[in-house]
């Protein structure tokens, strides 16, 4: 029985115009949301907790086909990157249900 295609998107991002941890925060509950809502993705800040302009995410959502996960890791790189900040390293990892 064929199980699923995992695609994990970690991302490397700069806020130029944060200030603070507040603004840093409102940036990442927006590209949370839109993550979740755009391509169904769970979304959590892995790294750089307590710096006001970088925060490392990581995204990782399911398919059953290996080319509608990539096409979510696409999707979700390409809003990334289309938004007001930076994206300093994309990194992506799809996992093979048979291995």
């Amino acid at each position: 029985m064929p199980s699923g295609w995992v695609g994990i998107l970690t991302c490397e991002l700069h806020f130029p115009e944060a200030h603070s941890l507040k603004e840093k925060r409102h940036h990442l509950r927006s590209a949370k949301a839109q993550l979740q809502n755009r391509v169904g993705a769970s979304v959590a800040e892995v790294d750089h907790h307590d710096v006001w302009q970088r925060a490392r995410i990581t995204a990782a959502c399911v398919a059953r086909e290996h080319r509608e996960v990539e096409r979510l890791l696409d999707e979700a790189e390409r809003w990334l990157r289309g938004q007001e900040w930076d994206v300093a390293l994309a990194e992506r990892l799809v996992i093979d249900p048979e291995d």
